[in-house]
């Protein structure tokens, strides 16, 4: 946003130079980049008059001109502009007179003609080309007739200005104008800000409901719609003030009307546009959706096809603008005009910006309504226009406003308590200071039992909450009086959730065991269910059905992971691979009802396969395949990993899983999971060989009953000593069992048990087995004797005797 200081003086007294102002608007919040001041290095050049004109006799190009500039006398001066005539008022540049090139005037002889001095283009007294007319930029610059001759040419064309270059973040919609940057220069600088003048004198008399019909369609993108009538019209070049202060801002003058619209802009903030009333069709204005098929020819004579997302201004006929975007050709304002309607109105934001984008339209009036209007403005903005045109003797303003308005805009109103504020901010600001600042923003403040109720004004609409007002005070106190200091926040160490540091290490535990990671669909197909022989009431058989499934073989969501894992399996098996060593952590979906009323639960579950050969075909390894103890061996390993010892396995009855060759892991009463030998039923039924071997494990439960933080005991002193049994037990009695008994009774001493031999043969009895532990013995603080050990063996025996009827076997 770029602001004339002399254009804020209109509003607000300064008596600040420009780079104090700057730092002033900067410090509350209003981020000046940078301070422009205009005419910087141009001196000695002023306005003259061309009393004579001939050509050069010995040049081609070259016209001899006879300059009055007020100094008293005729100077003679060399011009290779083709547009200069008798008569005409242009800057001149005197001898010794320098420009923003850096040129310095001297006399010069050119064509055996002396110059004395120079006529000057806009482009050589730094005037941007964009912010002229197409004939004001080649050649020298032809100035008003009425301008006075012998002025400093900086104070004609407006170039002694100073412009600030303001960078506005979005929530500051109410300084995208003149006066909303005064108001914030009145409150710092502690001044009185005026307001323009708005007065109407509706000399053309009659009524605008009479001549013009408005209405809003859409009232969800258009909240309000307002116009004004204009008779007796008389297109002009505005005046030379507005001129300079629109260019001062970046605005190029065209015509007095359009200049007015772009002034009342920059000076209120409200875009307007002006309609040739005698085009309108049905003397109406109204706002709705475009048509699909429907086109506009738009003010930059494109032709523009027009959606039912789009902000449409329209008569009883067609189109005639894109709201808040751009208007029609159809009804541009022309030299022919002679009744001008106004239009001021607040369109929603987002829709502008889509709009704007869809048809690479990006003006000023876009911007500015992206950012959010001042509803209450529309009508001010109108009284503005007409006033200023009727100052130029350019029109008489019909009576009345016509206003569609179907819901009123109300500003927030927001009760807090100075105690509330202070101890946000982290100061101590008195609460008349408070009211004082508020004032200055024109917050309507009242007070109710120790709070302030405060009303936002309108043009306040990013001002919401208690929050909002406190920022408000903050910013005007002055961010400078406000100490620093720690926040006093409790610190908290970040770390990895629990379950993700499980997941992590179940995956790198199966990947270092030789198992390739997978990824597969959730989705799953619905006969899963009968091809892993899952009973009727099994809660497994209700998976959600997808209303849209990406084909028919992922017609529900998984309940169990392994019809995923079994599936990818037979692909490859089918492919010729010699083994299938696979795993995934993914979830599974387990709906409370069915359909579905509210989310499924979703578990985590640690899923693999095993099949085929257990090592790679070489030389030096054999031909046998994974079997049980391989799948034990991984299941136990990844146990072992996540420091769970207390866990039992027993045997498994799910109807998928082999009777004789699976296990159900358990850590108390909690489930963890399954493992071991797929039913053969099971296996022929998803193709894969009957030697497969599968693994479930439940991620949640596994964190659960997981140790979290490592343990560490240091190596022992002295030597251990291991004694082997063997025992005769019946062949009902598991090894868990047996470990059980003799770990409860091995007392302390007891390092480690393990199975190394089982035998049911000739040497046994009928029905019984043959077990024989290793026992690992070690103490911490002396070498164990015979005389320790062998009562503890003794009594493990008796014990192991007791409960199963067993006998020592010799």
């Amino acid at each position: 946003m770029l602001a004339s200081i002399a254009w804020l003086k209109r509003y607000v007294d300064i008596d600040v130079t420009p780079e104090e102002l700057a730092d002033k608007l900067t410090r509350v919040g209003l981020e000046v980049e940078s301070v422009i001041h205009q005419g910087q290095g141009i001196s000695g050049v002023v306005t003259g008059k061309v009393t004579a004109i001939e050509k050069n006799p010995k040049s081609d190009h070259l016209w001899v001109c006879q300059m009055d500039y007020g100094s008293g006398e005729i100077v003679q001066i060399q011009t290779g502009a083709q547009n200069v005539k008798l008569g005409d008022i242009v800057p001149v540049a005197t001898l010794g007179a320098e420009l923003p090139n850096g040129m310095k005037l001297k006399k010069v002889k050119m064509a055996d003609v002396y110059s004395y001095g120079m006529l000057c283009s806009a482009a050589e007294l730094g005037i941007d080309n964009k912010l002229l007319l197409p004939e004001q930029r080649e050649g020298i610059l032809i100035l008003s007739p009425d301008t006075p001759i012998g002025k400093d040419i900086k104070e004609v064309l407006g170039l002694n200005d100073t412009v600030l270059d303001i960078d506005l973040t979005a929530n500051k919609q109410d300084c995208f104008c003149m006066t909303g940057i005064a108001r914030e220069a009145a409150a710092v600088l502690g001044k009185t800000m005026r307001m323009p003048d708005t007065s109407v004198k509706e000399a053309a008399g009659g009524d605008v409901h009479d001549m013009l019909r408005v209405a809003i369609e859409i009232p969800e993108l258009c909240s309000r719609f307002t116009s004004r009538a204009l008779k007796n019209i008389k297109i002009m070049p505005s005046p030379d003030w507005m001129q300079n202060e629109l260019r001062a801002c970046g605005v190029r003058p065209i015509s007095n009307v359009v200049d007015v619209t772009n002034y009342v802009m920059m000076e209120l903030g409200q875009p307007m546009h002006a309609y040739d009333y005698d085009t309108l069709a049905g003397q109406s204005l109204i706002v709705r959706r475009g048509k699909a098929g429907e086109h506009l020819q738009t003010l930059d004579d494109q032709d523009r096809e027009l959606t039912p997302d789009m902000i449409t201004i329209a008569d009883t006929e067609k189109a005639v603008g894109l709201g808040g975007v751009m208007g029609g050709l159809i009804t541009e304002v022309t030299d022919q005009t002679k009744t001008v309607i106004l239009e001021a109105a607040a369109f929603n934001g987002p829709s502008i910006r889509r709009t704007s984008k869809a048809l690479g339209l990006r003006s000023e009036a876009s911007m500015r309504f992206e950012r959010g209007v001042d509803i209450a403005n529309c009508h001010r903005a109108l009284d503005r226009a007409a006033h200023l045109l009727e100052e130029m003797g350019a029109c008489e303003t019909v009576c009345g406003i016509a206003d569609a308005y179907p819901v009123p805009y109300h500003p927030a109103v927001i009760t807090v308590t100075p105690e509330t504020i202070n101890t946000r901010i982290g100061v101590n600001i008195p609460k008349e200071e408070m009211i004082e600042i508020l004032q200055r923003l024109q917050f309507d403040v009242k007070e109710d039992n120790g709070a302030l109720v405060i009303t936002a004004p309108t043009w306040r609409q990013d001002v919401t909450c208690d929050a909002d007002i406190s920022e408000e005070i903050a910013r005007m106190h002055s961010y400078d009086k406000i100490e620093s200091h720690n926040p006093e926040l409790a610190l908290r160490q970040g770390k990895e959730d629990p379950m993700e540091e499980v997941k992590s290490e179940a995956e790198d535990y199966l990947a270092s065991a030789g198992l390739d990671e997978v990824m597969t669909y959730t989705f799953i197909h619905p006969s899963f269910v009968d091809k892993m022989m899952l009973k009727a009431d099994d809660a497994r058989r209700n998976a959600i059905r997808l209303m849209n499934p990406i084909s028919d073989e992922f017609g529900v969501m998984r309940t169990t992971m392994l019809p995923s894992l079994l599936n990818t399996a037979a692909y490859n098996l089918a492919r010729q691979a010699e083994s299938v060593k696979i795993f995934e952590v993914g979830r599974v979906y387990l709906p409370k009802s069915l359909p579905l009323t509210e989310h499924p639960e979703e578990r985590r579950v640690i899923g693999a396969v095993m099949s085929g050969r257990r090592n790679e075909l070489t030389w030096t390894s054999g031909k046998d395949s994974v079997d049980f103890y391989d799948m034990k061996g991984v299941a136990e390993g990844l146990l072992a990993k996540m420091q769970l010892t207390d866990y039992e396995l027993a045997a498994c009855k799910e109807p998928y899983m082999h009777p004789g060759k699976s296990c159900v892991v358990k850590a108390g009463e909690k489930v963890i999971g399954y493992f071991g030998c797929l039913h053969p039923t099971v296996a022929a039924n998803f193709d894969v060989p009957e030697e497969t071997y599968v693994l479930e494990l439940e991620l949640a439960t596994l964190a659960e009953s997981a140790l979290r933080v490592p343990r560490y005991t240091h190596l022992a002193k002295f030597p251990g000593t291991s004694r082997d049994i063997a025992v005769v037990v019946p062949k009902n009695v598991t090894m868990q069992e047996l470990e059980r008994v003799l770990r409860a009774n091995a007392g302390e001493l007891l390092k480690d048990i393990r199975v190394f031999d089982v035998y049911t043969g000739k040497q046994v009895a009928e029905g019984c087995k043959s077990v024989a532990f290793n026992l690992t013995f070690q103490a911490e603080d002396r070498t164990l004797t015979d005389g320790e050990i062998d009562p503890i063996i003794k009594n493990v025996v008796e014990k192991v005797a007791e409960a199963y009827a067993a006998e020592l076997r010799k």
